[in-house]
């Protein structure tokens, strides 16, 4: 069966967000009884780690990805690391982090996260993002963001938050130094903060309970992508630091991301 003749073929492509999301929380099944156990982890290359709950979660997503929306292509975060990522890309493609925030999950921390984003022409415009721990799924519609608290639970629309004045809420990496998070402070004008790991950070914005993140430091595509399309459709904004687009694709740079600020009302 090719795309066109595929029932998703037909739908807006932010609707391919309920689907995306049924993908991810059918991997949490697979991926949370490692939660809390005695993992084996494993660096890579380039010293992150990753575990066999990455690896199954992600087998899992590729083979529903090929299954139900057969013909279009994916990077996942395992697979590039282990085979490298590919070269060039098209312009509509999958980008899967089977578990982001490995480094919570080992620590047993609840703050992580499946994620599959569709990119069409550089841009993320279909996402779904679940957190095994707690059950909850965000995800992309083209009428904006829906939430559910569990899998088959009742769906609620969120959007993100106006910025509250001598409120505002900034999410921060755990490692961030107390200097650095006072420097950012002064400069994008957030008043508290809180930290926090993985893509979690982009639905606590979506769903206006924080209202921006700024990551001056190196991430990849896959782990921004879904989050993004999320943020987004809530009404919220990604963008790099200067406030110019942020782009996908971007193969001949190994999918590797510059810095982001993302942003509530």
């Amino acid at each position: 069966m090719s795309v066109s003749d595929h029932p998703h073929a037909g739908l807006p492509l932010a609707d391919w967000g309920r689907a995306l999301a049924e993908i991810c929380e059918e991997a949490s099944r697979i991926i949370l009884p490692f939660w809390k156990t005695e993992l084996d982890v494993v660096q890579k290359a380039d010293s992150s780690p990753v575990t066999e709950a990455d690896k199954a979660g992600e087998r899992l997503i590729l083979q529903r990805l090929a299954e139900v929306f057969p013909g279009v292509p994916t990077v996942s975060e395992e697979d590039a690391s282990e085979f490298g990522a590919p070269e060039d890309i098209g312009p509509r493609f999958f980008l899967v982090d089977p578990v982001d925030g490995t480094k919570a999950f080992v620590r047993g921390d609840p703050n992580f996260t499946v994620n599959i984003g569709l990119i069409e022409n550089g841009v993320p415009v279909a996402g779904a993002i679940v957190a095994p721990a707690t059950g909850e799924a965000w995800f992309t519609t083209s009428g904006g963001v829906l939430k559910r608290v569990s899998p088959g639970a009742p769906e609620t629309a969120v959007t993100v938050r106006a910025w509250p004045r001598g409120q505002a809420v900034a999410l921060i990496s755990h490692t961030m130094s107390e200097e650095r998070a006072t420097q950012l402070a002064a400069e994008y004008g957030f008043d508290l903060r809180a930290p926090m790991d993985s893509s979690i950070k982009m639905c606590r914005i979506a769903e206006g309970s924080a209202d921006i993140y700024p990551r001056h430091g190196p991430t990849m595509e896959w782990d921004t992508a879904a989050g993004h399309a999320i943020l987004i459709a809530a009404g919220g904004t990604f963008t790099a630091p200067d406030g110019s687009p942020f782009v996908y694709g971007k193969a001949d740079q190994g999918f590797r991301n510059g810095w982001f600020v993302a942003r509530g009302g």
